[in-house]
Order: structure tokens, then sequence, then C-alpha cells
């Protein structure tokens, strides 16, 4: 299955790759524990390290460790950016229940 990622996604990645001077570097999503519910995305600017898994085309990586991608096997990576909020927005099918702030998850 793996991670999937949108064309806005990609280019937002690409335009934070650049503004960095980071080109061989991706996105890193993973997941820790804390928040409400129990466990927490976060995301940061990183480059591959062994034992990653990578997703999305070579400009615009998706990096996972190996822990992180049990929970987030079969997701969605998406990118909006709107008036009120703008970031990016992962529709993940393992999620059992969220809290109201939408930052935190339990699966």
């Amino acid at each position: 299955m793996g991670i999937g990622l949108s064309e806005k996604a990609a280019a937002k990645i690409r335009s934070l790759l650049a503004e960095q001077h980071k080109p061989e570097g991706g996105l890193r999503v993973k997941v820790v524990g804390g928040g409400c519910s129990g466990l927490q995305y976060k995301m940061d600017l990183d480059v591959e390290r062994p034992g990653d898994k990578v997703f999305g085309p070579p400009d615009a990586k998706i990096l996972v460790d190996r822990k992180s991608f049990l929970y987030l096997n079969g997701t969605e990576l998406d990118y909006n950016e709107g008036l009120m909020q703008s970031g990016f927005n992962l529709q993940n099918p393992n999620v059992k229940r969220s809290c109201g702030c939408g930052a935190s998850f339990t699966v």
C-alpha cells in the first residue's frame, strides 16, 4: 500500500526543499506519543536515513521510519491553503478516533 501524495502536497514539498536548499531531502512524517488522544503527527524536512520507507517522486519524497509506518500505511498526504488555515492534511484510514482539535488521534 504505502503513502499517497497529492500534486498540491508534492508541489509544497518541492517549494519547501528549494527554500531550505535541501534538494536531496524530503518531508519526514512521524507518529509520536502525545496530544489528548495519545498519538500525534510530527512533520519536518529531513534527509533519508537507513531503514526509512520512502514514497513519492524523487524531488518530493515522503520519509517515514518503520515504527511510524505501522500507523501511516494507506495514508494520503494533501496540502490545503486557505484564509483561516493552511498546511498539510493527512487522511489516515487507520485512525479510529481523533480529538476535537484534530491534532491528536488513536488507532
